[in-house]
């Protein structure tokens, strides 16, 4: 088995790789952080890109989303790239990190890093009479959320009512319904 290595990238570097080799999604607009998976002799065998969460009520400053990750298929690379994401992540200071997975997919890369599957969404279209334009070149099913906490929130975390509706649901309801 080929000893791997994870380095910093470039976003243009990583949607390159995306471009290449990703089945159903296009190259990122932009990201928080972006490493590759390496061996020894200097060969590429995947990358994963790490930006905010894509939806509006996850805490932006809290909480990680891996919005692209794309191996080509070497043992290992998609295990070692979500564990090595949510360390940088951790040491960035973020409480957790998730991902989301086309519901056909497994998630045996990322239960073997460590994460949790903590629900599936519905899937669709984001379009509607008041908003149009949205993308509509990427899978609607329905996708799995997997999530890995990184820290417990500190008193200075919870001030923020969004990490407090994430980390303590039951303290936010009572405060803020």
């Amino acid at each position: 088995m080929k000893q791997l290595f994870i380095r910093p990238c470039t976003l243009a570097e990583a949607n390159r790789l995306v471009a290449a080799l990703h089945r159903h999604h296009k190259p990122c607009v932009g990201h928080r952080f972006s490493i590759k998976c390496l061996c020894q002799d200097g060969a590429l065998h995947g990358c994963a890109i790490v930006g905010r969460p894509v939806a509006r009520e996850v805490p932006q400053y809290a909480t990680a989303e891996v919005l692209r990750l794309v191996t080509d298929g070497t043992g290992n690379a998609c295990s070692y790239l979500y564990g090595a994401a949510a360390r940088v992540a951790r040491e960035m200071g973020f409480l957790s990190i998730q991902t989301y997975i086309l519901d056909a997919e497994p998630g045996t890369s990322l239960r073997a890093a460590g994460w949790m599957l903590t629900g599936t969404t519905a899937g669709g279209n984001w379009n509607h009479s008041r908003r149009k334009g949205r993308r509509e070149d990427q899978p609607m099913s329905a996708k799995q959320r997997w999530v890995k906490q990184l820290s417990a929130p500190t008193l200075f975390d919870l001030a923020d009512p969004a990490v407090m509706r994430l980390h303590n649901p039951e303290l936010y309801e009572a405060l803020y319904r």
